[in-house]
């Protein structure tokens, strides 16, 4: 069942829990996310990013989503654009039957330039109030994602600040948040605290000075009914990391987002959790191990099967890992007329304070 991000996070903020956010791209990924999703009855976000539409075209990734919900009915959905760049990539997600997108305004809409304040939050809320008509959630970011030890912005699928970043940038600050939120009225808020795109988020073991994990907690000391977001959050695990190598790869020694501090997240108001780059590099180990001990196969199949569970296997761990395991079945999905009306009776407006 499809249902919107506001109304997931909200179930999760009154139960506990954190919930993934996992990107897609093809056919073998959603079947790895809803299997995993199934067997520890998870709610799930499955999300696209500009450059996934691109990829698979909107259509296509309509259809497939789609196909996912109607075979696995039980598991509710949110079908969310990830880093929207404008108003019109947010509009033609809606179009396609997204449930919730993310308006990016942290960058101009070329997805590299660092904005300004005033551009952000007119543009978000500008998004907020399209998509709540329709009854369809809206996700906002204030900070831009980047390295605390570089100073660099990230780039993924296209998207990314470009060159260096004070720190000012890149870790959001709370009182701007209070005033952003109340401004924009967005449905959850993407912060900067350290967190990057890909593998190579952190040359060692992260600590305070690296991931500012504090930010997170003020933040929700000050706002402590909005439901906040870490992207950029896989923790590329070492046995990951070891597979890839093993069979032909070559990732220097890297690492994640610790799945404890993760954790802490959630215990602050953390209810949203971006994931892509554990589920690829779990299928590219598993590619490159067929690969390199079956040399004479050419079967697509035999690929992507071992692929698809090595990332389910991912997927099944961090449901659980955040609390996500057994909810399905206890969340009732509105329709989105309904939480169009919510909105529009002022009952989902931020609650600040």
């Amino acid at each position: 069942m499809l249902i919107t991000m506001r109304q997931l996070l909200d179930h999760a903020a009154e139960n506990g829990y954190g919930v993934p956010a996992f990107n897609i791209n093809n056919m073998e990924q959603g079947v790895a996310i809803m299997q995993a999703a199934a067997k520890t009855r998870s709610p799930v976000i499955i999300q696209a990013s500009r450059g996934a539409r691109t990829y698979a075209g909107d259509k296509i990734l309509q259809a497939l989503i789609s196909g996912l919900v109607q075979n696995w009915p039980e598991i509710p959905v949110c079908m969310h654009q990830d880093h929207g760049n404008s108003e019109a990539t947010c509009m033609t997600a809606i179009q396609h039957g997204f449930t919730s997108v993310m308006m990016d305004g942290s960058l101009e809409a070329d997805g590299k330039t660092p904005a300004s304040y005033d551009y952000n939050a007119a543009i978000t809320r500008r998004v907020a109030e399209m998509a709540h008509h329709g009854g369809v959630s809206v996700e906002g970011e204030l900070g831009v994602l980047g390295s605390l030890e570089t100073g660099m912005g990230d780039k993924e699928d296209g998207h990314g600040a470009e060159g260096k970043l004070s720190e000012d940038q890149l870790l959001t600050d709370p009182a701007q948040a209070v005033e952003f939120v109340a401004e924009t009225k967005v449905d959850a808020l993407a912060i900067a605290m350290g967190t990057s795109h890909g593998a190579y988020k952190f040359t060692r073991q992260p600590d305070g000075e690296i991931l500012a994990m504090n930010v997170i907690e003020e933040i929700h000391r000050r706002l402590p009914n909005t439901h906040l977001v870490m992207h950029g959050s896989s923790s590329v695990p070492q046995e990951l990391q070891d597979i890839f190598n093993e069979f032909g790869g070559e990732m220097p020694q890297t690492w994640g987002v610790p799945l404890a501090e993760i954790e802490r997240g959630i215990k602050h108001g953390v209810r949203k959790v971006n994931i892509d780059t554990d589920n690829r590099l779990a299928m590219a180990g598993a590619i490159r191990k067929i690969a390199r001990t079956q040399p004479s196969e050419f079967d697509l199949r035999k690929f992507m099967k071992p692929a698809a569970e090595a990332m389910q296997q991912v997927c099944e761990d961090r449901f659980e890992r955040f609390g996500c395991g057994g909810q399905a079945e206890t969340i009732k999905p509105l329709s989105l007329a309904e939480m169009a009306q919510r909105y529009r009776s002022g009952a989902l407006d931020p609650v600040l304070g």
